[in-house]
């Protein structure tokens, strides 16, 4: 179950909108399976955190055959199937990608949808933690948002870090090799990347950002 809620948050007004009613805190939706013949619960705390019961509305007890591994046969896994679609559309309709972490990352993204109503797209399935953004007219990218090892920077360290990249005029001017690289994964004459770990300004971005935009609407 949980591997289809990774990197990802609720969206709370999508949850009462799929039909789940907040009851002290947790929200909770109801369905019934198998032709009404169990009732299966799912219940999501302020935290985010998922637990599910399915109940057997013929014995009034808890069921659980359908989470253990290695159990087959055409009941259980007509079970497993209404359980696990369930879930997965609770996933797709309710929540939202929660992939990047770090302060400056989560600010600068707010700062799109604000002022651009853009938000990140994650086009990658081997690569989850990598997103785009693009301009709504023409389709062109303008911002990037990465995680990436240090050591693809000529760090020692091999932590990843959550990087940005942005079109840029005068490139070759901007690049210094401390704060400011050239564009990861993108065209270095035209692409800078800045390391999202406060060494650069959270104003000195956004500008960045706003000249990436107008750059996009250009080329």
């Amino acid at each position: 179950m949980a591997d289809k809620f990774i990197n990802k948050k609720f969206n709370k007004a999508k949850l009462l909108g799929f039909g789940f009613i907040e009851e002290d805190g947790t929200f909770v939706y109801n369905q019934l399976l198998m032709d009404n013949q169990f009732k299966l619960s799912v219940l999501i705390d302020s935290s985010g955190n998922i637990r599910t019961k399915l109940i057997d509305l013929a014995t009034d007890e808890l069921y659980t055959l359908h989470l253990v591994e290695g159990v087959n046969g055409t009941f259980v896994g007509k079970i497993k199937e209404e359980y696990n679609n369930i879930l997965e559309r609770i996933s797709a309709e309710c929540f939202e990608p929660d992939v990047f972490k770090a302060e400056q990352t989560k600010e600068l993204i707010l700062y799109i949808k604000e002022k651009y109503n853009d938000d990140p797209e994650y086009l990658w399935e081997k690569f989850p933690d990598n997103a785009i953004v693009r301009r709504k007219d023409n389709a062109k990218w303008y911002a990037g948002f990465l995680t990436v090892s240090k050591q693809k920077f000529g760090f020692k360290e091999t932590a990843s870090v959550e990087v940005i990249d942005l079109r840029a005029e005068n490139v070759d001017e901007l690049i210094d090799f401390t704060t400011v690289f050239p564009g990861y994964h993108m065209n270095k004459k035209h692409w800078i990347t800045i390391i999202l770990d406060g060494s650069v300004s959270l104003n000195a971005i956004k500008s960045k950002i706003d000249e990436s935009y107008m750059i996009a609407k250009k080329r």
